[in-house]
């Protein structure tokens, strides 16, 4: 047999594949996911070629943003209820979606300082600092700043949003209500507070935390829930590190478009611990 009168066939053999191909009454794939929205929602100001890379990753990492606050929601609402086990897969995806989100740096520090400057100018005052969403999730996490809902106050829906995201509890706060529920010795104080404010750390909090850790066989669930916030805040930690290490490569110590200080600003934010008695517990332990 000579292979020339024989050429191996290119692509699938769609013989005896009965795929639709007539949309004109039916929901096609497109129609589903508002494809024609989402794929005309990048509009570049600048001719620059870079500059579509930035809106992506932008816009890519809102939606995997909202699908976190979807979840964290959700989670919140599970350890409220104190079913921990559906909290748990909750707890478990944004964690995997963490790491898309990190991963996004990466791709952005493709982006030259050089490239980025062809285009910069045109962002005016725009800014990631003003991500309603990335807020949200911040509060709801626990990292509460009353501050930083004023960047809102332009815009009264997405204030309001943000407003119920900072006054309810966090899912640390639902998980030390889960941890008295049990019987467990969490000071009052914690439990009934303005949850706006700023969380600040106790070692009561920290003893409650250590005698789940000592007899993790009878406390397991709620061992799991420790580790599970400690698992969402360790990649938060690299994200925002990721993040900071890539405005350094690219703007240098350059301010922000937002009016923060830039690179110094986002290393201030990495001494943040939103969940702090579960890093002192290891100590303890």
């Amino acid at each position: 047999t000579h292979p020339e009168k024989n050429p191996a066939k290119s692509g699938i053999d769609l013989a005896g594949e009965n795929f639709h191909c007539d949309f004109r009454k039916e929901m096609s794939y497109a129609d589903y996911l508002h494809l024609n929205t989402l794929l005309s929602a990048q509009k570049p100001l600048t001719e620059h070629h870079d500059e579509t890379l930035f809106i992506v990753i932008h816009q890519a990492s809102e939606l995997w943003i909202k699908l976190c606050l979807h979840e964290i929601a959700a989670a919140i609402r599970q350890i409220r209820e104190g079913d921990l086990g559906i909290a748990f897969k909750m707890m478990a995806r944004v964690a995997r979606v963490q790491v898309n989100l990190i991963q996004s740096w990466e791709i952005l520090s493709t982006m030259t300082p050089f490239d980025y400057s062809n285009f910069r100018s045109a962002l005016g005052k725009s800014s990631g600092f003003q991500s309603h969403q990335y807020r949200m999730l911040e509060f709801r996490l626990g990292n509460k700043n009353r501050d930083m809902a004023r960047v809102f106050e332009s815009h009264p829906e997405i204030a309001k949003e943000v407003r119920a995201a900072l006054n309810e509890p966090s899912i640390y706060d639902e998980s030390l209500a889960l941890l008295a529920r049990r019987g467990f010795p969490v000071p009052d104080d914690k439990l009934h507070r303005d949850f706006a404010e700023s969380y600040v750390a106790d070692s009561r909090v920290t003893e409650a935390w250590r005698l789940v850790y000592k007899d993790v066989e009878k406390h397991w669930d709620l061992y799991e829930l420790a580790e599970k916030l400690v698992d969402l805040e360790y990649r938060f930690h690299l994200w925002r590190f990721s993040h900071m290490k890539t405005v350094e490569r690219i703007i240098g110590a350059k301010p922000g478009t937002g009016g923060t200080s830039g690179v110094s600003y986002l290393q201030k934010a990495l001494s943040l611990r939103f969940y702090p008695e579960l890093w002192d517990v290891r100590t303890e332990i």
